[in-house]
């Protein structure tokens, strides 16, 4: 099991050029894919987006490539420096301004000449930036499965607690009946009513109240599917989808037990339920 959430960083050399892919990942129901490299390497695009989907299944990811000049492995270019400063000292005379070059300013000239220099051809580039790439989506891949462990520990201790108070319901469940059969024969005798329980009418009563609030089939449902949470969690690939729609069911169940449960102790423990349940939710938008 994966987290969505992760960062892979690679390096590299292009001739005269560092070359840096940086990529990150958040939270995302689908798989959504962004790139952001040189304009002349365009081409590399595609393979780069194919890289992500062998790589990842869901999340935001946006895959980043910079290429900066290797100090010391670039020289400007002395001539063109020569060209721009006198075009602005022509510039200065026209405009009546005294032109005095500083140091400050053949730097920047120097520094704007060697940000526009002209990058490798894009074949040239392919072999050093695609394997740039899947070394950084190999450390991107690294950073997911190890959040993913912790998440995986997490959840499952997580589902143990709603498996407990499944439990606690169900132990609970056979004396609800019981309960409200002593509470409406006590209702019976402070209204006067000398029924007895063996009566046809109290008899009928506490047999549609059992039926209301039977909660059998529900619980055995909600078993099964925390223990389809289980198993599913453990396995590899995509599971964040399939555990959310299991959760939605889940979430149906417990509802519904605490529409029909008319007794204290078992709302108390629907509380409980629903309040770690949302907790699961929470962390589940975090899985792969």
């Amino acid at each position: 099991m994966n987290s969505m959430t992760g960062y892979g960083r690679a390096t590299g050399a292009l001739g005269p050029h560092s070359l840096t892919v940086q990529i990150t990942s958040v939270n995302r129901r689908t798989l959504d894919l962004s790139v952001a490299l040189p304009d002349a390497w365009e081409a590399l695009e595609p393979a780069i987006l194919e890289a992500a989907r062998r790589s990842v299944l869901r999340g935001k990811v946006h895959v980043a490539i910079e290429v900066t000049g290797r100090p010391g492995a670039a020289e400007w270019d002395a001539q063109a420096l020569r060209v721009t400063l006198d075009q602005l000292a022509d510039l200065a005379r026209d405009r009546g301004i005294r032109f005095e070059p500083t140091a400050e300013l053949l730097w920047q000239v120097v520094s704007a000449q060697r940000g526009g220099a002209v990058l490798p051809a894009v074949e040239a580039a392919r072999p050093s930036v695609l394997p740039a790439v899947q070394q950084a989506f190999r450390e991107l891949g690294a950073m997911r499965a190890k959040e993913g462990e912790a998440l995986l520990l997490d959840l499952l201790r997580r589902l143990a607690t709603l498996g407990g108070s499944v439990e606690n319901i169900a132990l609970r469940a056979p004396e609800v009946t019981a309960g409200y059969r002593e509470l409406l024969l006590q209702r019976l005798r402070a209204a006067g009513l000398a029924l007895e329980l063996a009566d046809e009418r109290v008899l009928k009563e506490v047999a549609l109240f059992a039926d209301r609030c039977d909660t059998s089939e529900e619980l055995t449902r909600l078993r099964s599917h925390l223990g389809q949470l289980s198993g599913l969690l453990r396995q590899e690939g995509e599971v964040g989808r399939k555990a959310e729609f299991i959760l939605q069911e889940v979430g149906r169940e417990i509802h519904t037990i605490g529409s029909k449960a008319n007794d204290l102790a078992v709302a108390q423990q629907v509380i409980e339920f629903k309040n770690e349940l949302e907790r699961v939710r929470e962390q589940m938008a975090n899985v792969e």
